[in-house]
């Protein structure tokens, strides 16, 4: 297996950059530039600091190289990402930031140029996790809610705590844990079929880059104003776009009926991962046709009914290599493939990495945090 090279902070790796940069769309002396170097790839990240909570990130870079990123979460917020590279299925995202390291792996030779908005500290996690929460579906309120119980729970907290002191009491709990561990991870708080089932909150995370948004990312890509009065509208603009953001998460627009059927057809796929049925007999199952599960799939996942299970099969597969000590083979078979190589595949096309390296790089990590 190649060793590749673990990348851990930005300011670790990436190289200091000039405001000189002719690549950079605008530019001010107080811009925090930064280079990422030729052995790795080329490009950019531009921080514009605009509030001591709130800063401005233009990324545009590619990566030539395999590598692993291992980054500790620095401080707790929230980000907001908005791709610009003009492809019509990448979406935008919203990211907590909390104790936890994200491990992953860019791609290879694929450009990322996007904007992020960057909200620091515990107030901004709250605010903003509210904000976004109150926009989903009542079906995946009632899976949050669930899952914090559930977290607070296993972390010793007592039950019969509503939404909003659930999350006070979490946000409490990760200020006083500055650095991750076992106790902090939903991988080993959440019991297989609710860790499973919060595969519907990656795809309610995902949200399409509207034309309002479009529009506000020219604005800020153009900004023709410097200093102070720069300063100034980038804030407001990047308010701008987090707010059309969070106006953007849409419930599906279905009959009760049929998004009932969506909903007992995607409890199937969660609960039959290693033998699910065709598609035809979960239509059949769900009492709709194939035609209108699918067209159901689209509106409320995004997706295919196959693509949601093999999703599922991933996520499920993601938490085995993290919290058990079965082999490759052995996770593969226990979420419904019966080849390592082609989960291997699939594997890599979800994290960057082989399923192999995933499962090293956390044992490392456990090893670091037990030492």
């Amino acid at each position: 297996m190649a060793a590749y090279p673990v990348l851990s902070r930005y300011s670790d790796w990436l190289l200091p950059g000039s405001s000189d940069d002719p690549r950079l769309l605008h530019v001010d002396p107080s811009d925090e530039i930064w280079l990422y170097p030729s052995p790795i790839g080329q490009g950019y990240r531009q921080n514009i600091h605009l509030r001591d909570d709130l800063t401005l990130v233009i990324v545009d870079y590619a990566i030539h190289r395999h590598v692993i990123y291992n980054f500790p979460a620095e401080e707790t917020g929230v980000k907001f990402e908005f791709p610009i590279t003009q492809v019509n299925d990448l979406p935008s995202r919203f990211l907590p930031m909390t104790a936890s390291n994200t491990l992953g792996a860019h791609q290879v030779g694929k450009r990322v140029f996007e904007i992020e908005v960057v909200f620091k500290g515990h107030d901004s996690l709250q605010t903003y996790t509210q904000a976004c929460m109150e926009r989903l579906s009542p079906q995946n309120q009632r899976l949050i809610e669930e899952m914090l119980k559930t977290y607070w729970q296993f972390q010793g907290g007592r039950s019969g705590l509503d939404q909003n002191a659930i999350i006070n009491c979490l946000i409490a709990s990760l200020k006083a844990n500055a650095a991750p561990d076992e106790s902090l991870m939903l991988e080993y708080a959440l019991p297989d079929p609710l860790y499973i089932h919060s595969v519907d909150l990656d795809y309610a995370n995902c949200q399409p880059i509207t034309s309002a948004m479009r529009s506000v990312m020219t604005q800020i890509l153009s900004c023709p104003y410097q200093g102070k009065t720069r300063r100034q509208y980038l804030e407001a603009k990047a308010q701008e776009l987090v707010a059309l953001r969070i106006q953007a998460i849409k419930q599906p627009r279905l009959p009760p009926f049929e998004l009932s059927c969506i909903y007992q057809a995607a409890s199937v796929l969660r609960s039959q991962i290693i033998n699910p049925p065709t598609v035809e007999a979960l239509a059949r199952r769900v009492n709709t046709n194939r035609l209108k599960l699918n067209q159901g799939f689209h509106a409320v996942y995004g997706t295919t009914p196959m693509q949601y299970l093999r999703n599922c099969r991933l996520a499920l597969a993601q938490r085995l290599l993290m919290t058990s000590e079965m082999s490759v083979e052995q996770i593969a078979a226990a979420v419904g493939y019966d080849s390592r190589n082609y989960f291997a595949r699939a594997f890599r096309r979800r994290t960057g990495l082989n399923p192999k390296t995933f499962q090293m790089q956390i044992q490392l990590q456990m090893e670091k945090l037990a030492s």
